[in-house]
């Protein structure tokens, strides 16, 4: 067999042996156009290699529009374009050993949405030239799932579904710091159920658990702005951090809040109660300065959360001027 035909027999081998892979896997020539796009890459988008082989047009089997594959970026030298493209990724200093990256794909033709592990490296000739880039897909939908199930569980209350009392330590630590940097107003509402234990008491804990349900998910409906946090603080109790809300702004939150609760119409009627659920709220708005801590805000809306509940209940208090605690 001559050299050139032994060549001709290897590339053939070689790209069968790829074609039949049961890794999903394309590749793409030096100018981007697909050679290869195999049968479990088929299986995986729903297109097939009739439809894309020797076009630009591989991006379809993954988004709506079209943008650059990781075998693009890697063909074309552009991994810093990377971070706007996936939601993580790897990028090695030797460009010889290509890139890793995971996303979420939309994969219009199969009708799914999947989230895929990516990896693609590059083919080069004798003389180092690229002549080819393969990339391989895998298929991480389950365990992003379970991944995410897993953090869900880590930051939610399990009873309402709201953030839970982690997850609002963490947040108004670092909003505390950002309204520092920023030097912008911060503002925490705290609202209590009002004469819960006596609900409790008078219909019982599952009735108790669905009213903390529907008091959870009204507070959260007029917290609108993304970046808002509803938290369950604890018990009865629900905070909401509101970063760039001075306290204005945060009152008329905290009246909606209060208003849409009492609105729910839940039955209470207990000795001494209203006829139906309400809240409390305390409100407190501050612009951080340097050597205060989040506890300060915390207390000041405590404080105007016991004000309300002395002075009548089912209403708002704010601290309007706040002394901030200093760490001791």
């Amino acid at each position: 067999m001559t050299p050139k035909r032994h060549q001709d027999s290897s590339h053939a081998f070689a790209v069968r042996l790829m074609e039949h892979l049961v890794v999903p896997t394309f590749v793409l020539d030096a100018q981007r156009r697909v050679i290869i796009w195999n049968k479990a890459c088929e299986r995986l988008t729903g297109v097939l290699g009739a439809e894309v082989l020797g076009t630009l047009d591989h991006w379809r089997a993954f988004y709506d529009a079209p943008r650059h594959c990781l075998a693009d970026i890697l063909a074309l030298g552009q991994s810093t374009d990377l971070s706007e493209l996936y939601h993580a990724h790897t990028v090695h200093d030797d460009s010889s050993l290509g890139l890793r990256a995971e996303n979420w794909c939309v994969m219009p033709c199969a009708g799914k949405r999947l989230y895929l592990a990516v990896d693609a490296g590059p083919i080069f000739d004798e003389e180092g030239t690229l002549v080819a880039v393969v990339e391989t897909l895998r298929d991480m939908t389950e365990q992003k799932m379970a991944q995410m199930a897993l953090q869900s569980l880590a930051i939610k209350d399990g009873l309402t579904g709201i953030a839970n009392r982690r997850s609002f330590d963490d947040t108004l630590e670092a909003e505390w710091l950002r309204a520092q940097r920023e030097q912008v107003s911060l503002s925490l509402l705290i609202a209590d159920v009002d004469h819960f234990k006596l609900y409790n008491d008078t219909y019982g804990h599952l009735r108790g658990d669905a009213c903390l349900k529907a008091v959870a998910a009204a507070i959260d409906a007029q917290a609108l702005r993304p970046a808002d946090l509803t938290a369950r603080y604890g018990g009865e109790e629900f905070v909401v951090i509101m970063p760039t809300t001075d306290a204005d702004g945060a009152n008329e939150v905290a009246e909606r809040i209060r208003s849409a609760v009492s609105a729910l119409g839940i039955p209470h009627g207990g000795s001494g109660c209203g006829p139906s659920v309400t809240l409390s709220i305390g409100v407190a708005s501050t612009i951080p300065a340097l050597g205060h801590t989040p506890d300060g805000l915390i207390a000041a809306a405590d404080r105007a959360l016991y004000a309300a509940k002395c002075s009548g209940r089912n209403r708002v208090v704010s601290a309007e001027t706040i002394p901030m605690d200093r760490p001791k």
